[in-house]
């Protein structure tokens, strides 16, 4: 049998994650690399930074497959001074390809937000919202009714574990149901949370107006807000891809005989830990949001 080259490798990648599915903003695809190389080892890891592109360079890997781009904004030189022009320098002189699978994964079916809200073991599962002409997000329903406080230990152990852990906003022992998931940013789907009647929201990056907002709209009440880390919520996706991408190729995951793959060890989360978790008590009302 053949070795596989980068070009039919990024064929069933386009398939599984098609370009035009991504934002207009979005940089994604095949960043660096020859079409025609061969692909032999493949890591996959959410974010393309230094510490990930050293540990491709070391286990020998020929692909990284990454979730979030490394060129997102306009650069005007790839010289080592830089971060980012050392990881562009970093790959190609390791003769490693970069492909990002970006907005397009998290719209994909299955993607980031499917990936989350069967990891919390949603049923009945439907689109949260659409971005475009793409489903994103979903809505599901656990199994059985739980308290918030229940529900938020389900997320904190359904997830890896982060620095900075879990972020609840709503009464403990509020009654939680239905639940939406956002993989990644969040906080500009509040109205289509509401609209789907979730007791309560689980995403990553709430800020503080727009949560801040979302809880005066609820009145308190339902939707209840978890923010469970950016890289958490999405990271549970690599995995699905890595096993997508196997079977496009004819691979059997288990015994794979051309390529080999893996998912990086590396936590690519910025936070390194925490200071004062739950020393303050719920503040009186300040009159308004400033």
């Amino acid at each position: 049998m053949s070795d596989l080259t980068l070009s039919d490798v990024v064929a069933v990648l386009d398939g599984l994650y098609p370009q035009d599915s991504a934002a207009e903003w979005d940089r994604v695809g095949l960043v660096t690399g020859d079409p025609p190389q061969p692909v032999r080892r493949i890591l996959f890891a959410l974010d393309p930074t230094l510490a990930v592109i050293e540990e491709a360079r070391q286990w020998g890997a020929d692909l990284l497959v990454t979730h979030h781009p490394l060129l997102l904004r306009g650069v005007h030189s790839v010289a080592t001074t830089s971060a980012k022009g050392a990881s562009v320098t970093g790959l190609v002189v390791a003769d490693i390809a970069l492909y990002v699978a970006h907005t397009n994964a998290d719209v994909a079916d299955p993607g980031v937000s499917t990936v989350l809200a069967d990891a919390l073991g949603l049923a009945s599962q439907r689109p949260l919202t659409t971005i475009g002409p793409y489903a994103a997000g979903r809505v599901g329903e656990l199994a059985s009714p739980m308290s918030l406080a229940e529900f938020a230990d389900v997320v904190a152990r359904a997830l890896p574990p982060t620095a900075g852990g879990i972020r609840v906003s709503g009464d403990p022992d509020g009654l939680v149901r239905s639940v939406a998931v956002m993989g990644g940013s969040g906080d500009d789907q509040f109205a289509a949370v509401r609209a789907s009647g979730a007791d309560v929201y689980v995403t990553a990056d709430l800020r503080h107006h727009p949560a801040l907002e979302a809880r005066e709209e609820a009145r308190d009440g339902t939707p209840y807000l978890i923010d469970a880390g950016h890289w958490a919520t999405e990271s549970l996706w690599l995995a699905s891809a890595e096993q997508r991408l196997l079977a496009g190729l004819g691979e059997d995951a288990a015994a794979p005989t051309r390529v080999e793959s893996r998912i990086s060890s590396i936590r690519t989360e910025p936070w390194t830990f925490v200071v004062g978790a739950n020393s303050a008590q719920r503040a009186a009302p300040t009159g308004g949001v400033s």
